[in-house]
């Protein structure tokens, strides 16, 4: 199977180096920074007893070549507009795009850029992170892909790229309603993001100290109550996860949200809780801690533009 991997960094260039490994014709489409570096030291993944090291196709933006069977589009929200531009020459009329950013304001842009019937929805589930070398780092365990076509049918395409994920040591459950899939790790984020965003600090930091769980829960009850009234209801098993992950004492976790925000970089926040309290708001929910988090980010977002640190 054809396969190009939009972007190389921490999600990317993990699960194309995974499915490269397997055997499988995988380019990378990177940036000319990243091409760079990937072509003076290889692509590294390491942690978790892991350690992969391969000399990457590299592909750079007006060079793509095409058709491919799959595009795994792992970028930020704030590259998607450029991506989309990138990637047109390596669509045809059989290829399908699997999208791994988080939210679902993206299925729109897709949808009207490149046509409904390219387009599959996907979730991630991957902890993984760039060290100062640039390789990356495998943090957890969880190496996931979902995906489903988004009208729930059957389809023999998933079908394929599911065993393609599975060959590689990916794991890719069946999923009956990929929509609700992404909405549910939407929750999951949107609530760590405003967390840690928030009280500035890891998940173990939060918790520590008199209030932070109790904070965890309520953000909890209002992603969850967007999801609800959106139509996808978060399930007991998703709910105990997320109660679990953002409620652990002792964590080190933070979301690469966070950690871009101590960096003084841009984040996705319009992507993850932006768009999150719009649709609140049309759908009648209350979101007061998440409209808190989502306005501390904005002010972050124009403290950038204005070129303040």
């Amino acid at each position: 199977m054809r396969i190009l991997t939009v972007g190389a960094g921490a999600v990317g260039g993990f699960f194309g180096a995974r499915l490269a490994t397997a055997g499988q014709d995988v380019s990378f489409l990177v940036r000319p920074a990243r091409a760079k570096a990937l072509e003076a030291r290889g692509l590294r993944v390491v942690g978790q007893g892991e350690e992969l090291d391969l000399t990457p196709r590299l592909v750079t933006a007006g060079a793509v070549g095409g058709p491919y069977d799959v595009v795994l589009l792992s970028v930020k929200a704030t590259a998607l507009r450029t991506a989309l531009a990138d990637i047109e020459p390596a669509i045809g009329p059989d290829t399908a795009v699997v999208p791994l950013l988080n939210g679902v304001a993206h299925l729109d842009a897709l949808v009207a850029r490149l046509g409904a019937g390219a387009v599959l929805g996907g979730v991630a589930k991957v902890v993984t992170t760039l060290n100062d070398d640039g390789d990356i780092l495998r943090m957890a365990p969880p190496a996931v892909i979902l995906t489903g076509e988004l009208d729930a049918r059957p389809s023999a395409r998933v079908d394929s790229i599911r065993g393609v994920l599975a060959e590689a040591g990916i794991d890719s459950p069946a999923t009956e309603d990929i929509v609700a899939a992404m909405w549910h790790k939407w929750v999951f984020i949107s609530t760590l993001v405003a967390l840690t965003c928030l009280m500035r600090g890891t998940v173990g930091e939060v918790n520590a100290v008199p209030g932070g769980a109790a904070l965890a829960a309520a953000l909890i009850s209002e992603t969850t109550a967007v999801a609800e009234a959106a139509g996808h209801p978060v399930t007991d098993a998703e709910l105990a996860f997320t109660t679990s992950t953002v409620t652990t004492p002792g964590s080190p976790l933070t979301p690469s949200l966070y950690r871009d925000l101590v960096a003084g970089a841009p984040t996705e926040a319009d992507h993850v809780l932006t768009d999150l309290t719009l649709r609140a708001r049309a759908l009648g929910v209350a979101t007061p801690l998440l409209d808190l988090a989502a306005l501390q980010l904005r002010v972050h977002e124009h403290r950038l533009s204005a070129g303040r640190p």
